[in-house]
């Protein structure tokens, strides 16, 4: 038996993206000239799918589909994330430098949305495979064992950061990875080399990037007082920066928050999506959502992303196979670090880093991305021990 909880659980958000595509799309709609329902189309052919693969995936026999599934979209999308750095323009078009989209005629395609999911099924099907039954190592052991897993992310980092220009995906798969380390036995000494490690490599990422560098002192100029003004060192008052005008997205942002009170202005009388917020059904849908549907309506959203979370997590705790343990427990990171970054960011307390919210934002790629990893989720989940009633033991 699948676990029906998280299918029900991840089909309201679902229908709730539908719901917000249309209401938050209006300004899109009619600046473009596009059909009413354009947006809400597209998205319900993308959730259609999305639930049809869910609803396959869950039916496999995991002993002997999941593998193969998982390195399917391993090896595939990490090929095409390759592949896509030499394709003609007429496929791939050059964004600022940045080659993200595959365009075949009418349908756009992200690889790294799906590589995310193959990546954490790599790493759940070669730690149980290699690392699980190791007994404690030291540190120069513990870098040469975890080395080969290093290298797969630095050429990840290299196309999805430095090719892509898309550092918010290599946040959230670097964050997962760490954390699996950890559940796979690394010390704590080896997980805070690797932080400052990472640290290291995300300043420089910034600071040779001059667009990530604009957008960071920009966002430092708004935070700056509140935080330099609890620091009692002196010399730490020459961080400060010339403050200029808050950011437009994200002043909208907030006041589209603001404007949205307790319980809401209601569905389609939001004013911030008539061209105040660009791609607001994207990457600022919950700015969108909070303004029509109010504090309460975020609220609602927070407990069914927290629930969804939740419900990954005890499927992981409940299976016996530790490949399918380590995939569940990944799948939840995801989408927690996915859901923290985009909220942290279109309220201001970190730069935006154009996360998609899980199985809210609209966007084909990012839907059934993870519409199969909730699908492979499922699919675990029947060999969860359960009693007559179908509770989980």
């Amino acid at each position: 038996m699948i676990d029906k909880p998280l299918l029900a659980a991840v089909m309201i958000l679902l229908t709730l993206s539908l719901v917000m595509s249309y209401s938050l799309s209006t300004y899109t709609v009619v600046h473009f000239s596009y059909d009413d329902f354009h947006f809400f189309l597209r998205q319900s052919l993308a959730v259609l799918v999305g639930f049809i693969s869910m609803i396959i995936l869950s039916k496999l026999n995991p002993d002997k589909w999941f593998a193969r599934i998982g390195l399917l979209l391993f090896f595939s999308f990490f090929l095409l994330m390759i592949m896509m750095q030499f394709m003609p323009s007429s496929l791939v078009d050059a964004v600022g430098g940045a080659k993200r989209w595959i365009h075949i005629g009418p349908i756009s395609l992200a690889p790294v949305e799906f590589f995310k999911v193959g990546f954490v099924f790599f790493l759940a099907w070669s730690f149980a495979r290699k690392l699980l039954d190791k007994n404690s190592m030291g540190i120069l052991e513990e870098l040469r064992t975890f080395a080969p897993y290093l290298l797969v992310f630095f050429v990840a980092v290299v196309l999805i950061a430095v090719f892509q220009k898309d550092l918010g995906q290599v946040v959230v798969l670097g964050a997962t990875l760490m954390i699996l380390f950890l559940f796979v036995g690394s010390s704590l000494k080896f997980f805070f080399l690797l932080l400052s490690s990472v640290f290291i490599a995300f300043i420089g990422l910034i600071f040779f990037a001059p667009h990530r560098m604009a957008r960071i002192k920009s966002w430092w100029s708004t935070v700056q007082d509140s935080i330099l003004s609890v620091l009692p060192f002196e010399s730490m008052q020459n961080l400060r920066v010339e403050a200029g005008r808050e950011p437009y997205q994200i002043s909208n942002s907030l006041n589209a928050i603001h404007n949205g009170g307790f319980f809401g202005s209601g569905l389609g009388n939001g004013q911030f999506k008539l061209g105040y917020l660009s791609e607001v059904h994207t990457d600022f849908i919950l700015a969108g959502i909070t303004e029509e549907l109010g504090f309460f309506g975020l609220t609602i959203i927070t407990f069914m992303m927290i629930f969804i979370i939740f419900r990954i997590f005890k499927i992981a705790s409940k299976v016996q196979n530790p490949m399918y343990y380590l995939f569940s427990i990944g799948v939840g990171l995801l989408i927690a670090f996915a859901f923290i970054l985009n909220a942290y960011g279109i309220s201001g307390i970190t730069p935006i880093k154009g996360i998609a919210v899980p199985f809210l934002s609209y966007g084909g790629s990012h839907i059934l991305a993870a519409c199969i990893a909730i699908g492979m989720v499922l699919m675990i989940s029947k060999k969860v021990p359960r009693d007559i009633h179908g509770n989980m033991i």
